[in-house]
């Protein structure tokens, strides 16, 4: 990727806010319109059969960045494709007649119509930027766009829009673009798992568990592994997040994994239960800690 991003680190926010979504049709799995507590911005949700008939709307005509996303057609990671456009409706309907692997699409334009090229090529490049830093997605992109040349106060405006994206994103289902950040680690309790020569470590946040960098994977797997277990830790050894360390694997990078026990399994390349094989410096098991936080929880209320 060209361009320096050092500068555009997001990083979550407390700030309460509420998501409207409107669905025109009055079907919920159709078309749908989301947006935000003090935005400007509006996304729409589309499931790919229903963009002929829905083109035709005002936002199809605005400068925006989308994102195709369809199943995995290999392994478990979800495949995915951003682009912009200006307009971005002419770009939606040139993949739908050329690119088959998406089954849905979300794309974001700005309602005042603040948004023009230069924004939205920003946010492509952000956006793809960190796709391939979380490694959580199979990327369709094959360039790496170059970043515009935006004044500051145009470069701030655009990263205010993408940190509302990013908000919107898990909504949907989409966590190909998180990267958790471990900034806070001794603030949380870290769990580990010490089986067969391997040492990993990593801590729940709202998201699901991160494995922490350096945390060490067994290089076998036993033969009654769950499949998708095995075609993560495939997944995850192509996207260079395992890499190999003596006769283990080894974790390059922080990486979240949407449970423990997914965490767990792809540790010990066996199917396990996160809430048992996790374990605290006393030996107590994420399930003991949980349900002792439970509890402690209810009696102070």
């Amino acid at each position: 990727m060209s361009g320096n991003f050092t500068n555009f680190e997001q990083t979550p926010t407390d700030r309460p806010f509420s998501i409207k979504v409107f669905c025109p049709d009055g079907n919920p799995a159709g078309l749908r319109i989301v947006s935000k507590s003090n935005w400007t911005g509006v996304g729409l949700v589309c499931p790919r059969p229903l963009l002929p008939t829905v083109r035709g709307r005002k936002e199809f005509t605005q400068p925006g960045v989308y994102v195709l996303v369809g199943p995995p057609e290999e392994g478990e990671l979800p495949k995915i494709y951003v682009g912009e456009g200006d307009a971005v409706g002419p770009r939606l309907e040139q993949h739908y007649a050329n690119r088959e692997f998406w089954t849905w699409a979300v794309f974001f334009v700005a309602t005042d119509g603040s948004l023009n090229k230069a924004h939205v090529q920003h946010l492509e490049a952000r956006l793809l930027d960190m796709a391939r830093q979380a490694k959580r997605s199979a990327l369709e992109n094959m360039n790496s766009p170059q970043m515009p040349a935006l004044s500051e106060a145009d470069a701030a405006d655009a990263e205010s829009f993408l940190a509302d994206m990013l908000s919107i994103f898990p909504l949907l289902g989409l966590t190909v673009f998180e990267k958790a950040l471990g900034t806070k680690v001794r603030s949380r309790r870290i769990f580990s798992i010490e089986a067969k020569g391997i040492s990993a470590k990593g801590y729940e946040i709202p998201e699901g568990f991160l494995v922490l960098q350096g945390s060490k994977a067994v290089s076998s797997e036993v033969a009654s592994i769950h499949r998708y277990l095995s075609d993560l830790r495939r997944d995850l050894r192509s996207q260079g997040v395992l890499i190999p360390s003596g006769d283990n694997l080894e974790f390059s990078q922080e990486y979240l994994f949407n449970s423990p026990s997914t965490a767990a399994g792809v540790v010990q390349g066996r199917s396990a239960n996160g809430r048992i094989d996790w374990k605290d410096n006393r030996g107590r098991t994420l399930r003991e800690v949980q349900e002792e936080k439970m509890g402690s929880d209810l009696s102070i209320g």
